[in-house]
């Protein structure tokens, strides 16, 4: 992380849909350079100061011109700030010339990448360089894969807390969630499956559960991909779409911090479904949301979610926990989760080195805390 930067964090992208609504987080629960010090940043300076002046940001709010095409301009961003937010996907078409900036540069950054196989790419190029420069590179800040990726986390703190020890089966659930993904996640999506056309070599590191983890593979995982009764939770339950991307992060985090939950860890994650419904649409169907677009504040403000997570030992131990949300998870939850896993990593987790991590592992309880405290989460112990 800068030291001596002239802003705390910069919104880059803050004129589209996500990222107005994270300038809009800060805005309502930090002001405007008193605790932190932030700015807007995109392509157009009419369209940053129209979006200034609708979220009722003061005419002062600093804004900073710079354009995924122009590596100067991003070079120029990312040396004014300790930390960098970019919502500007899909990060395999926008992001790289950012993450390489950041790493060099030393600057925190932080996305909301659901894509396994560019995150990858960028952990093969940039961790030793971000490692040289403690720029800490924050992937999936958002619903994928916070909610999961502390979930494990928290349950495997209680289990310790408990038991006196991890417990190597874990199953996340979604057992109710109300509001969609966003019109990026659908764009990446759209995004890899072009790229796993163009180059079929791909498929292999797309459908890796170790993906993420270089140097290390781990025990068979589930797949996940049928429907079926799961005992544990006595429910149906069925595929579950960012499965691919969370499952990933989570067997990261456990790497990043020395296999805390063993290296014999066996995480799959599962939707509960009513198996007489009809399929739901696939994420980037027709009628979905673009780039850009989003639900209503209504629709934001009704949406939630509500994760269980199961862990089992060998000895027959088990515990559970829940992780809630109170809006819609590809925006409204999102936009905090963001927010304020950058305000963390500044102000809370600065001793963390950098590298290339996931927010559990950078951040861990510090975090958790955050969420509750700030951004209408919720982490409990059920049974």
């Amino acid at each position: 992380m800068r030291k001596d930067a002239e802003f705390d964090i910069i919104v880059y992208g803050a004129t589209g849909f996500t990222g107005r609504l994270v300038a809009e987080h800060l805005l309502k629960r930090y002001g405007v350079g008193k605790d932190v010090k932030w700015a807007m940043a995109g392509r157009s300076p009419d369209k940053l100061a129209a979006v200034r002046d609708e979220i009722g940001a003061p005419a002062e709010t600093p804004l900073v011109v710079a354009d995924a095409d122009d590596a100067a301009s991003l070079k120029a961003m990312v040396e004014r700030a300790k930390a960098v937010i970019t919502t500007v996907g899909p990060y395999q078409l926008y992001g790289s010339d950012l993450v390489a900036a950041c790493a060099a540069a030393g600057t925190d950054y932080l996305d909301l990448c659901g894509e396994p196989v560019w995150m990858r790419h960028m952990i093969d190029a940039h961790h030793e360089t971000a490692k040289k420069s403690g720029a800490r590179i924050v992937f999936s800040c958002g619903f994928d894969s916070i909610p999961f990726e502390l979930g494990v986390f928290f349950l495997e703190e209680a289990a310790k807390a408990r038991f006196g020890h991890t417990l190597p089966r874990v199953k996340g659930r979604v057992r109710k969630m109300k509001g969609g993904f966003s019109g990026g996640t659908a764009a990446s999506l759209k995004a890899t499956m072009a790229a796993l056309a163009k180059d079929p070599s791909l498929i292999a590191l797309m459908t890796d559960p170790f993906a993420l983890t270089p140097g290390f593979k781990g025990p068979e995982q589930p797949k996940g991909d049928k429907v079926e009764q799961d005992p544990d939770l006595g429910a149906a339950v069925g595929p579950f779409v960012m499965a691919a991307i969370n499952t990933r992060n989570v067997h990261r985090s456990n790497l990043l911090t020395g296999h805390a939950y063993g290296r014999d860890l066996v995480y799959d994650e599962m939707v509960v479904v009513d198996p007489n419904a009809p399929p739901a649409p696939a994420l980037g169907a027709e009628g979905g949301p673009k780039p850009g677009e989003g639900p209503s504040k209504e629709e934001r403000e009704s949406g939630f979610f509500d994760l269980a997570f199961i862990g089992l030992g060998e000895g027959g131990e088990r515990l559970t926990v829940a992780v809630t949300g109170d809006k819609d998870p590809g925006y409204g939850c999102t936009s905090k989760m963001i927010g304020e896993s950058a305000v963390c990593l500044i102000t809370e987790a600065t001793d963390t080195p950098g590298g290339v991590w996931t927010p559990g592992a950078a951040m861990g309880m510090k975090l958790v805390e955050r969420l509750r405290a700030n951004a209408g989460m919720t982490f409990e112990v059920e049974a």
